[in-house]
């Protein structure tokens, strides 16, 4: 018996099926069997099918004698399924790598549940894909199991029946099964989720919910939309058959008018002669299963009344002052938002054409974040090196506290900042400026970027639709043009920028001036920054750093650090960079171990302050070996993060140190003492001779000689050699790290 049987009905989707059975057939995990229900379709559906199944002994081929639609369709397929539990995918939509795997062990995690709701991504034919946007009501927090009473809210989601995984037995008892005709999704998903004795949810996007620019049955115009009414019947008939769901009337009668109203305001679902008598049909019903005691917006009382009265003329109205007065609004705001917008643009043309302050430059780091990486190393050699010139910082108000006494402040969107970027000789950022800088002749902008790069970056995004997030290459075309130099630390940076962010600038292969303060950094300072932030005296300190998963909403750390530091013992900290999720209830408390940094604003402070790196893909990997410490690369999800960003090279090829592929893998490698061995050692060595050959702790001076000086003879400075190099050392602990329990 497999554990999943996905069941894809397929009519008229030819140009699509090939890629939603290929994106099953491609999932890591195995264990699985495919219904393909051929509901008669007049394309190649049928024949694409029986090609699969003769490929593919999990791939069963079904064909139906004559159309019946959706519902029908997916119960022939229901009873070939022999799963554990069902999925049903679309033809049209496709699972995302490794969605099975991330479906099996949230099941396994709750127990198995009745049903288990997960999440999905729209995707455009332009390749855009956004996210679910009520996705938050999939947070994990709280209990892995529960009942709908507990969670309503989940019936704000939208209530399709692809967006779920139900165990079997628990669909044949209750003998679920879908009616004919269209909006056959909702006398399904209503009665499942009010009757389920479990249900769990995965905060994480499972579905590519392909959005079709024509041939979408529920878009088009049609007197069918009136099944709705049949639907609607079939739930309330549901619920009056069992006693114990009588609470879920007044929400169904709720939802039952909000889903009357969106399609009545559709302009391209029903036809235009049928629109009196849907009104009516909705009015019938609203009499009819009329249940008050659901709260309803303010906003929604008058149109549900006039539904409920049949007052169509009257609701039109309304519904056409509604969107007169919501354009008003709209356009008031826009205005003020216009004037202000114009006011900006006439202040910077004009001052952009007054004399540039030779004296003045610009500093930016993060797209508007505090004092912090290269820019903050080099604007503070500026300031040591060139006193004559004026340094100014942009930054939210929020993080003002963050630039140093003797430099501006310039918070983003003033005048102040316009007349900044018009009129300062220099321009410094590891982002971009604002989209509306234009570069005079004079100005000279040098582009530090953030770190070398292990993750796709820049042009190399374009076949990456779903990384790229919508991103606007032509934009950045134009940015990158703006560069005069480039900033690289190494080599590989080099080669990867020169052809990601292809133009005309100059690479300063220098090194990277925000490692700098690794080696200039007294054991002392280090021990002050380990008071600073709570380390006891004597502990072994892991930093734990890993970076954003593009496919995730949510960035779930996948380290149990709680069972880390009590696998560890009493000697060990751990300072935490991950996100801490947050359940209904609010954050709970961490182990007193467990020292909560996400929010720290330098991340070089944590390295110092550290003994040891824990991370995953993260750029940081790559300045964190300049302190010659240990590193342990914890990649469970190397194949999904590939999949949805991409590296430059196999980081389990050619590790900063040793690599676990698991959590017992990990717990194994410190209880062991392997972190911190002497393959670590010359992994760690490797890694820092590649990617880290200039940095010394004189980038910063390298930078500023050349940019701000002008000196080329001479530059790069000479660089020592790695042995000769003395990163910041820990100060002395007595024992420190001694006793790790297995």
């Amino acid at each position: 018996m497999p554990r999943f049987s996905v069941i894809v009905p397929a009519f008229r989707v030819q140009a699509y099926l090939h890629a939603c059975l290929d994106s099953v057939l491609a999932q890591s995990f195995k264990d699985y069997e495919i219904v393909v229900v051929d509901d008669c379709s007049p394309d190649a559906c049928g024949p694409i099918a029986d090609e699969y199944a003769r490929r593919d002994p999990r791939v069963t081929a079904l064909h139906l004698p004559r159309n019946t639609g959706l519902g029908p369709a997916r119960n022939a397929g229901m009873g070939r399924a022999s799963g554990d539990y069902l999925i049903f995918l679309d033809g049209d939509d496709t699972l995302l790598p490794d969605a099975l795997q991330t479906i099996a062990d949230r099941i396994d995690a709750t127990g198995g549940p009745d049903v288990l709701m997960y999440d999905y991504a729209r995707t455009y034919w332009t390749g855009r894909s956004v996210r679910n946007v009520l996705a938050a009501h999939l947070d994990e927090g709280g209990p892995d199991r529960f009942r709908l009473t507990d969670r309503p809210e989940l019936l704000q989601l939208l209530m399709v029946v692809w967006n779920k995984a139900y165990r079997r037995a628990f669909i044949e008892a209750e003998e679920f099964t879908f009616p004919p005709g269209y909006y056959e999704d909702t006398p399904w998903t209503y009665p499942v989720l009010m009757s389920a004795g479990s249900i769990a949810v995965l905060d994480a996007v499972c579905v590519s919910y392909r959005q079709r620019r024509r041939g979408n049955i529920l878009s088009t115009t049609s007197e069918k939309h009136f099944d709705v009414f049949d639907q609607y019947d079939r739930v309330f008939a549901f619920i009056d058959a069992r006693p114990e769901l009588a609470l879920w009337r007044p929400v169904m009668f709720r939802r039952m008018l909000d889903h009357f109203s969106a399609l009545f305001a559709s302009r391209d679902r029903l036809p235009h002669h049928s629109r009196a008598a849907f009104f009516r049909r909705a009015a019938a019903s609203c009499r009819r299963y009329r249940t008050p005691g659901a709260p309803v917006p303010r906003r929604a009382l008058l149109r549900h009344g006039l539904l409920r009265l049949g007052a169509r003329r009257t609701y039109q109205a309304l519904s056409g002052a509604q969107r007169l007065g919501g354009r008003l609004r709209r356009g008031s705001a826009a205005v003020r938002r216009a004037v202000r917008g114009a006011a900006l643009r006439a202040h910077y043309r004009i001052q952009s054409r007054l004399p540039l302050r030779s004296r003045d430059a610009v500093f930016a780091a993060r797209g508007g974040g505090g004092y912090t990486g290269s820019p903050a190393a080099i604007e503070a050699k500026v300031r040591e090196l060139v006193p004559q010139v004026r340094t100014a910082w942009i930054c939210r108000p929020v993080d003002a506290h963050t630039v140093p006494t003797g430099t501006r402040h310039l918070a983003p969107g003033t005048f102040a900042h316009w007349t900044a970027l018009a009129r300062s000789a220099y321009l410094v950022n590891d982002s971009a400026f604002d989209r509306g800088l234009v570069k005079r002749r004079g100005q000279v902008l040098l582009q530090t970027h953030e770190g070398t790069p292990l993750r796709t970056v820049g042009t190399d995004l374009l076949d990456r639709p779903a990384a790229a997030r919508g991103t606007d290459f032509e934009q950045l075309l134009r940015s990158v043009d703006t560069w005069d130099f480039s900033l690289s630390a190494n080599p590989h940076s080099t080669l990867v920028r020169e052809r990601a962010y292809p133009s005309a600038y100059t690479t300063l292969e220098y090194g990277s001036p925000r490692n700098d303060v690794y080696h200039r950094t007294a054991p002392a300072d280090v021990a002050r920054l380990r008071e600073t932030l709570g380390i006891p005296a004597g502990s072994t300190a892991l930093l734990y750093a890993p970076t954003h998963r593009d496919y995730r909403r949510v960035q779930r750390p996948a380290l149990d650090l709680e069972r880390l530091v009590r696998v560890l013992g009493p000697r060990f900290v751990v300072l935490s960079r991950a996100p801490q999720p947050a359940g209904p209830g609010g954050r709970r408390a961490r182990h007193p171990r467990i020292i909560d940094v996400h929010g720290h604003r330098s991340v070089e402070t944590l390295a110092l302050a550290s003994d040891a790196l824990i991370t995953d893909y993260a750029s940081l990997m790559f300045d964190y070996v300049n302190l010659d410490r240990p590193v342990v690369l914890h990649l469970t999800d190397i194949e999904a993060y590939e999949a949805a960003r991409g590296t430059y090279f196999d980081i389990t090829a050619f590790p900063p140190g040793i690599v676990a592929r698991g959590q017992d893998e990990l717990f194994d490698i410190f209880a062991t003492d392997h972190w911190r061995g002497s393959r670590s050692a010359q992994l760690r060595a490797a890694f820092r001779a590649r990617f880290c050959p200039y940095d010394d702790g004189y980038a910063a001076e390298r930078v500023v000689r050349r940019v701000f000086l002008g000196e080329t003879d001479g530059l790069p400075l000479p660089v020592p050699s790695a042995a000769r190099r003395t990163p910041a050392a820990l100060p002395a602990q007595d024992g420190a790290g001694a006793g790790v329990k297995g």
